[in-house]
């Protein structure tokens, strides 16, 4: 399974890291970092409407070299210029071409809250997201156990940073609840072998309480599916690919934020 090589992947890397930087160091450069002045994303979720986390990614595992030219810097003032209010941003380098120094350059660059896209298996992770200037990461539920799941969420709001606690599947989201998840991301795509099923999202966040807020993940292409996610109660949604392919990035998020304030325009029946 394609999951498994990503964890296996990621421990390998998670050993070397820590070999050539020790935990204690680590713990050391994030009691030395200045305040954090930018929104919180919690916060940001909690205002009205539906907002945009576009993702700066250059490759997959399904799809292979997603962009040849990827001038990541750019493409992240440009997602942040034209409205997205948080940018993720990959770190795993083996299947995604992913790297820290991204994240860190984006996030020093940007004033809206930056994402780790990574496959948190170890507290290590969450101190390094935070030294490279992320506001968010992600926790994966198919890969952490409740304990894990619990304890990674409260270490990353101690070091000032928010959880995305990413679900597929029913007896996921209702993990995702038990470990007192306060953000959670409903993934369309399933991790065991990338098949998409856009319709993922929609039957997975009825089985969320209406206060936590709900971010929509993968699959996510046209202002239609923006449309539907805005009217099924989503306060997010994270686009990747859709928007790495698009020739003007700055237009399409535009058009993705119109579609979903078209909806909340809407006045109820």
């Amino acid at each position: 399974m394609i999951l498994d090589d990503l964890v296996a992947a990621t421990k390998a890397r998670l050993a070397k890291h820590q070999s050539q930087l020790p935990l204690a160091a680590l713990k050391r450069q994030v009691d030395q970092l200045s305040v954090n002045l930018k929104p919180d994303f919690l916060s940001i979720l909690n205002h009205p409407g539906l907002h945009v986390i576009a993702e700066v990614k250059k490759s997959s595992p399904s799809k292979g070299t997603i962009v040849s030219s990827f001038p990541y810097l750019q493409i992240a003032q440009t997602y942040a210029s034209a409205g997205a209010e948080a940018v993720s941003v990959l770190t795993e380098p083996k299947y995604f071409n992913g790297r820290l120094n991204y994240l860190n350059e984006i996030s020093q660059a940007l004033s809206v809250p930056t994402l780790r896209k990574d496959f948190t298996i170890d507290p290590y992770m969450i101190y390094e997201a935070k030294a490279n200037g992320a506001g968010i990461i992600l926790l994966i539920v198919a890969i952490l156990d409740d304990t894990q799941l619990k304890e990674y969420r409260e270490l990353a709001e101690q070091l000032g940073m928010q959880a995305i606690v990413e679900a597929y599947t029913k007896a996921e989201v209702g993990r995702a609840l038990k470990s007192g998840a306060k953000i959670i991301g409903i993934n369309n795509r399933n991790l065991k072998d990338f098949h998409v099923d856009f319709n993922n999202s929609l039957k997975m966040k009825a089985l969320v309480p209406t206060e936590i807020p709900v971010i929509a993940e993968s699959g996510i292409q046209t202002q239609a599916d923006v449309a539907t996610l805005a009217g099924a109660g989503f306060k997010g949604v994270l686009i990747g690919e859709t928007l790495m392919r698009a020739t003007d990035k700055q237009a399409l998020i535009q058009s993705f934020r119109a579609a979903a304030d078209l909806i909340e325009s809407k006045p109820t029946e």
